[in-house]
């Protein structure tokens, strides 16, 4: 299928200076064509900032970087209206989050006010500064990163702010082949300066029309609407998965169909997508904190005990 050849020559494309991560490029760009954002959770140095540079020059697509901190102020991520003394009238400054890509860099430090600032541009693909309210541009993917180590000096996402993030993904530590290529790589140079587009911005929007076309078989989607059910009566969970989690892992899944080349989803399209589009929406009971229990053993646990649908 030409829609998954064209996918994997961005994945080989980025696979040239993020090494051994192919699974996690795939799923980057499933949330890019399902159209919603992506929260990197790792620790600092295994190439998150990296990969989301590597997306944006495979993709020809503009790129913001913001770092965040606890003075950083919504008017530094929007913009602001500056008065110009030459024509006597407000002029509108951009902020960074007029892009393509914007990486959100370690979003638990800011404040709470001004990580609430990315939430209408997020969800609405828009933002508003005194009043006045601006469209940005298509495709639009906020990749926030955030270490889950050091929690010192950091304001924790909110429940409803991560529930706006499609994806939660690890990169983890690479292997030990991986690492020794990473050393030969970037020991003689920097490969990202080589990378090429591969495709535009134009491509995507137009694969992103062309999966929401992928079929979903009634059975599929009722073992999809199953899984999620099952996370709001799980013994270990005290707030399951939302419609909004059952909406978008059905766009995750057509689109991640779409880059395995099939035009139907199959149930383990559901099983791959499930840990990373509903871990971080699942919010624990005290007991299984405290017992170390995690929400992707939840949906492990969910997923082996729930029937999957057979042809």
């Amino acid at each position: 299928m030409e829609f998954s050849r064209r996918i994997f020559t961005v994945v080989d494309n980025i696979g040239k200076v993020v090494v051994g991560k192919t699974q996690v490029i795939e799923l980057l760009l499933t949330a890019l064509l399902a159209g919603g954002h992506v929260l990197l959770e790792d620790v600092p140095g295994v190439g998150k900032t990296l990969m989301a540079k590597a997306l944006a020059r495979s993709l020809n697509l503009e790129f913001r970087r913001i770092q965040f901190t606890p003075d950083l102020l919504p008017a530094d991520v929007l913009g602001v209206n500056i008065y110009s003394q030459k024509t006597g009238e407000f002029v509108f400054n951009p902020g960074p989050i007029m892009t393509n890509i914007l990486l959100a860099d370690e979003i638990n430090r800011a404040t709470p006010r001004t990580q609430s600032s990315l939430l209408e541009a997020m969800e609405e693909r828009q933002f508003t500064v005194d009043g006045v309210t601006r469209r940005l541009k298509e495709p639009f993917l906020v990749l926030a990163t955030q270490n889950p180590v050091e929690m010192e000096g950091t304001f924790p996402l909110p429940e409803a702010q991560l529930d706006r993030f499609l994806m939660r993904l690890r990169l983890g530590y690479p292997e030990l082949e991986e690492e020794r290529s990473i050393l030969h790589r970037f020991g003689a140079g920097n490969p990202l300066e080589e990378i090429k587009p591969v495709l535009n911005a134009e491509d995507i929007l137009a694969m992103r029309e062309q999966a929401k076309g992928v079929n979903v078989d009634e059975s599929v989607e009722y073992y999809m609407l199953t899984v999620i059910r099952e996370t709001r009566n799980h013994p270990a969970v005290k707030l399951g998965a939302s419609p909004r989690a059952s909406l978008l892992l059905y766009k995750c899944a057509k689109a991640f169909a779409a880059i395995k080349g099939r035009d139907y989803v199959i149930p383990d399209d559901i099983k791959h997508l499930a840990v990373p589009v509903l871990s971080h929406r699942l919010l624990l009971s005290y007991e299984s904190l405290l017992r170390d229990y995690k929400p992707e053993d939840v949906i492990t646990d969910i997923l082996e005990k729930t029937a999957v649908p057979v042809e």
